[in-house]
């Protein structure tokens, strides 16, 4: 057994550990007089989604200050996993089976979805999380991220540098948690059935939170790269630039996620080779329009990051809150549950596809991060969509 499936083994054994032997009380979740809402997230460890879970709150602290629902206020618990398999597990079960929630809100974490998805259907309660990470965030019908996700955006930011910019030679580099593996094989298996192309190279081995990404970047340069397309976190990516630069490769393309779209990566980057390309989740908030308006201003009066995650999080506690109007009579998990499987799309323009639990959303805003420009642009005036 090679270490990345151990250690999916051993992710999996924690959780049906347990499983096996916590039982959680069972409630309606309403809590009394508040509505219980709850979120898992990845605040510390070596790859971290703080702002998310920060968003959500921000919005339910609003929809509080506004008197709620009817009189009924929103108890936002935001717990961090800490990366932690273990901490993930005890987490869910604190948040469902101890503080009753009646759903899950606007998590975002690198390992929680796969941990806890056969818990959420056991218990019947549904998540959206702002950031949707590993492969259980988009294969289990108790979850419905508010964001593409990693693997769609793969398949996103290879097609737009193939088709779009026309590039060849166009390698793979992937950081791998848990088991995404496959599911990353798997986005990259349908931009070759969009497109013909295959990648040049692939190369799966490349950690999260590397001091130095020098080996890596040598050894795909040395197998004629012209563009990577990699899903780091926005510490890595800075240091996998930076490695690039201290080779003097400047006429790389850079195929990045979202994950990288922050103000904080473009002020770290100075020379940015060929061009990095993302397809932007989420409307781009570095474009001055009326579309991020209000969630601009909610983060700003929170000191909360201007970042794709707290759009996710933003729109996560937005679609929930509007779904939760619509319950007639008590909020209790099952009222909720019962809501958001039969929820109307609700049309946002900060993203592609409209939202409805349990759909995906398949479409990016392509940007550019020029060298020497420290600022991010949109290279296109319309979502660009997987397939089209």
């Amino acid at each position: 057994m090679n270490k990345r499936v151990a250690g999916t083994a051993a992710l999996f054994a924690v959780a049906a550990l347990i499983l096996s032997g916590c039982a959680d009380d069972g409630g309606s979740g309403s809590g009394g007089g508040s509505i219980v809402v709850g979120s898992v997230n990845t605040i510390s460890g070596p790859a971290t989604f703080p702002e998310a879970s920060q968003a959500a709150a921000a919005v339910f602290d609003a929809f509080n200050e506004e008197g709620g629902l009817n009189g009924q206020k929103i108890d936002y618990k935001a717990l961090d996993d800490k990366g932690d398999p273990a901490t993930a597990t005890a987490s869910a079960r604190e948040l469902v089976g101890s503080d009753g929630a009646v759903a899950l809100v606007g998590s975002a974490s690198l390992i929680e979805c796969e941990i806890n998805a056969k818990y959420y259907e056991q218990e019947s309660i549904l998540s959206i999380p702002g950031i949707g990470v590993d492969t259980g965030c988009f294969d289990s019908e108790n979850i419905s991220p508010a964001n593409v996700g990693p693997f769609n955006d793969m398949t996103l930011t290879l097609q737009y540098g193939s088709e779009v910019l026309g590039l060849d030679d166009i390698c793979v580099l992937l950081e791998i948690a848990g088991s995404t593996r496959p599911t990353y094989q798997a986005a990259i298996d349908k931009w070759t059935e969009i497109t013909g192309k295959k990648p040049k190279y692939v190369d799966d081995t490349v950690p999260y939170g590397a001091s130095d990404y020098t080996p890596y970047i040598v050894k795909a340069r040395e197998q004629g790269c012209k563009a990577l397309a990699i899903n780091p976190v926005e510490p890595d990516a800075i240091g996998q630039v930076k490695a690039a630069n201290a080779q003097g490769w400047d006429d790389v393309t850079w195929l990045y996620l979202t994950s990288v779209y922050s103000e904080n990566f473009a002020k770290a980057v100075d020379n940015a080779g060929a061009g990095i390309y993302v397809p932007a989740e989420f409307y781009p908030f570095t474009d001055d329009n009326d579309i991020n308006k209000d969630w601009r201003a909610l983060m700003e009066k929170n000191d909360i990051p201007l970042t794709s995650f707290s759009q996710g999080g933003y729109l996560a506690a937005t679609y929930f809150i509007e779904v939760l109007k619509s319950i007639k009579g008590d909020i209790t998990r099952e009222s909720v549950t019962k809501a958001l499987q039969g929820m109307d799309p609700i049309d946002n323009p900060m993203v592609g596809t409209p939202y409805a639990f349990g759909t995906q959303n398949t479409a990016g805003w392509p940007i550019i991060l020029k060298s020497g420009t420290n600022a991010w642009e949109k290279v296109s005036e319309d979502w660009l969509r997987i397939g089209e």
